[in-house]
This record gives C-alpha cells, structure tokens and sequence, in this order.
C-alpha cells in the first residue's frame, strides 16, 4: 500500500552509494531496474552474432514478473492481504514462498533468491517487508511461530524516539513507523505498550507532524531534513494517520465526523495528529481528486499510489464519504498505472475499495480481484475449479459425445423391447 516508497529508495541508495528520487506512478518500495539495450553492430566476418542476454526468470511463486530484488515480500505480501478482503485463498506454494523468505532472526528481506541460505549480516533485512509479512501471514493464519519470530524480531530494532527506520538502526520515519504500528495491532500487541527508553512508536509520530501554525499544518513528514526542519510529504501523512489511529494496511470505515482543519487541541495527540493529517489530504485533494508528484527535473504528474494510501487513510477515520472524490478519480483514471505497476498497484486498489465499501469486482468496469489473480500462481479456488473441469472432460471425444452413445443406446433397447412385446409373427 503506501510504499514505503520513500524508505525503501533512501535505502536502496545508501547500499549503491547514490540517491535516487522514487518514482511516484510505481506502487512497489522501490523502481525495478530498467532493462539495458546492445547497440546493433555488426559482427567480425566469420563470427557468430552476440546473442541478447537470457531474460531473468523469478520463482513462479512469485506475483508478478518484475524484479523483486526491492519489493518481493512487499509485493507479495499486499498481493495476499488483499485476496483475503474479498474471500480468495492464495495458493498454497505463494504462501510458502513468503514463510521461506523469512530469516531465523525473524526478519525479512525484500527478496532472497535462495531462501534455502542463511541470512547473514550482508542480508538486507528491513522493517517495511517484516511488517507487512506479519500483517499477511496473520490474515492468512496459521502461522503463529513466523508471526511471532517476526514481532520480536521488529521490537528488538525499534529506536530510542519510539519509532522505526526503514533499516535496522536506520532514523525513525513516518512511514516505517506506521507500518510497524499495523503489524503489531494486527498480530495483537499493544504499540502504546511497546516502549524503547520510555518512548513509543505514537511520540515517534508526534515529533513528525507538523504544528498548524506552519505551512502545509497538520501534514507528516517522513523524516526531518538536514537542518531539523519537517516538510510535509503526501505519502508519509496518509501513513501517519493509520498509524496514529492504530491501523494496519486493512482498514474497515471510520465513524469519526470528516476532518476539515488542522486544530491544535482538543483531542488525544495522537488522535489529534491523524485528524490532522486528515485535514491535510483532503485539502490536497480538493482541486483535483488526486495527489500530485513533483520531482525535480519533471513535470508535475498525478500519484496514483499515494492517492489510493490517501482514499484508505480518510475512510479509516471518517468513513466512505470522506474518501468518494478520490475515490472516483481512481475508478476513472488508474488501470493503466494499475497494469503497468503491477501486483502491488491492484492491491492497493482493491484495498482502497475495501475501506470505502466499493466493490473490487466493478473499479469503473474493471475486475480488480482477477487482474491480480492473473499476476501470481492460480488461488485455491480458481485451481480447483480448473482441476475438476479437466476432470470431467477427459475424454478425446466430449461429452457430447457420451450422450449421443447413451441415445443411440437406448434407442436400441427401445426396439428390442417392443419386438418381445409383440412376439413371433406368423
């Protein structure tokens, strides 16, 4: 859902030694990498002409078939938690799959290759794929000792102001943070009782959102700038205000009456913060029904992700009505972003439908659920189904051509019938 866009890129450019912006259309923690091109020469005479590179294949387990080096567990995860709000069972090989991404320290990384290997300390485990694995598997249930791993694993690396990085030791965020936040709800913890140095993931929210008196009031920063200064970020503040309701990336409607203004008092501050930051995307919102991404050097473009993250966190407070301008825009305006991004972008989708009470199944004339179906291993249902078509019509013939055996069969009984019944002529 709300990537972890952000964190997974700073992430990402830590590793390689370069930052890169992320790219506001794609729905998954971070771009995967382009393909590169030959340049068509010609080949010394006599020599054989360079092939092109073998295209990498990944497990087909797998949803999706983009590189998951960045957002396997991520995708898979949402991909998951998603088919659960609409009844459909994954197939039991992509489960697996996830369970045997994770480390024996509990962790997740975004992808191991070979998950028969043991993690070591150059494994990149992270919070963001931990987080939403636990959230899936828990869905999913039974699977209380990963569950369990998983948590201890996310309690052990949370940091001195309460909150968590994107990397272990990493900078609290507000996105990191909210989502650890929804993994310990939904496995059944309390964040209010998970403390490091006295503080809490909720004071670690707090110290994001910016006060009303400053520009852009009552938005969440991912994380303060160099200089200590918090600059509003659409992505961090939908995922503050699930965070600071105590969500996760499943949310049903709220019942708390629309926010329209940032208000310095007046509630809980954490229930203040999200109203907040409530307020902060609706009026982001208003123009237009959609978020926007700027990035430097491009031209401003709708953000069909951090929208969806937008439509879920103002239903999670205050209902479908909240949410229904963005909403509609994204029934309108999101299936090509949708095909193009993937197993990740479906399922935000889908789980923005399922916070406003939309149907999936009908997303401005697109069938959601089956788009993402299509994207990973056939679920439970859908294999069965074809297992027992193929089944009853194994015959080269049909079964029409049974019946018209059974036809020509009884036609004959019928004849031998009525000769015994009129005997011998004389």
């Amino acid at each position: 859902m709300y990537v972890r866009r952000s964190a997974a890129v700073l992430a990402a450019a830590v590793v390689i030694g370069a930052a890169a912006p992320a790219i506001a259309a794609d729905s998954s923690p971070s771009a995967s990498p382009a393909d590169s091109s030959q340049s068509a020469s010609p080949s010394p005479a006599g020599s054989p002409s360079p092939s092109a590179p073998a295209k990498p294949t990944y497990p087909a387990e797998l949803y999706g078939t983009t590189d998951p080096t960045y957002d396997g567990v991520w995708r898979q995860s949402l991909a998951m938690l998603a088919q659960n709000t609409v009844g459909v069972k994954p197939a039991p090989k992509a489960v697996d799959w996830l369970v045997g991404q994770q480390c024996a320290t509990g962790a997740f990384a975004p992808y191991r290759a070979d998950a028969a290997a043991d993690c070591d300390a150059k494994t990149p485990v992270d919070t963001n794929n931990t987080a939403a694995a636990v959230q899936a598997l828990v869905a999913l249930g039974g699977h209380d000792a990963a569950i369990s791993k998983a948590v201890t694993w996310l309690k052990s690396v949370q940091n001195k102001d309460g909150g968590w990085g994107y990397m272990p030791g990493g900078a609290s965020d507000a996105n990191s943070t909210s989502v650890v936040i929804g993994a310990l709800v939904t496995a059944g913890e309390k964040p209010a009782d998970v403390r490091k140095d006295g503080k809490t993931a909720y004071d670690a929210l707090n110290k994001l959102a910016l006060p009303c008196k400053d520009d852009d009031g009552g938005a969440f920063a991912f994380q303060p700038d160099k200089k200590g200064k918090l600059l509003a970020n659409a992505d961090a503040t939908a995922a503050g205000v699930l965070g600071s309701l105590g969500k996760g990336l499943v949310v049903s409607p709220g019942k708390d009456a629309p926010a329209t203004r940032c208000v310095s008092e007046g509630l809980p501050a954490s229930q203040q913060a999200a109203v907040n930051g409530a307020a902060y995307l609706t009026d982001a919102l208003a123009k237009d029904g959609h978020l926007t991404s700027t990035l430097p050097g491009a031209e401003d473009q709708p953000d069909y992700g951090n929208t969806a993250d937008a439509v879920v966190a103002l239903a999670a407070l205050s209902g479908a009505d909240a949410a229904e301008k963005p909403l509609r825009w994204l029934e309108q305006n999101s299936a090509k972003w949708a095909e193009q991004s993937g197993p990740a972008a479906y399922a935000q989708l889908i789980l923005a439908a399922h916070a406003t009470g939309a149907d999936p199944r009908d997303f401005g004339g697109a069938d959601l659920v089956e788009q993402l179906n299509a994207t990973g291993p056939a679920p439970q249902a859908a294999a069965k189904a074809t297992s027992e078509e193929k089944t009853k019509d194994d015959s080269p013939f049909g079964v029409w051509w049974y019946i018209g055996i059974f036809l020509v069969v009884g036609i004959g009984i019928g004849f031998l019938l009525s000769g015994r019944k009129k005997g011998p002529q004389a």
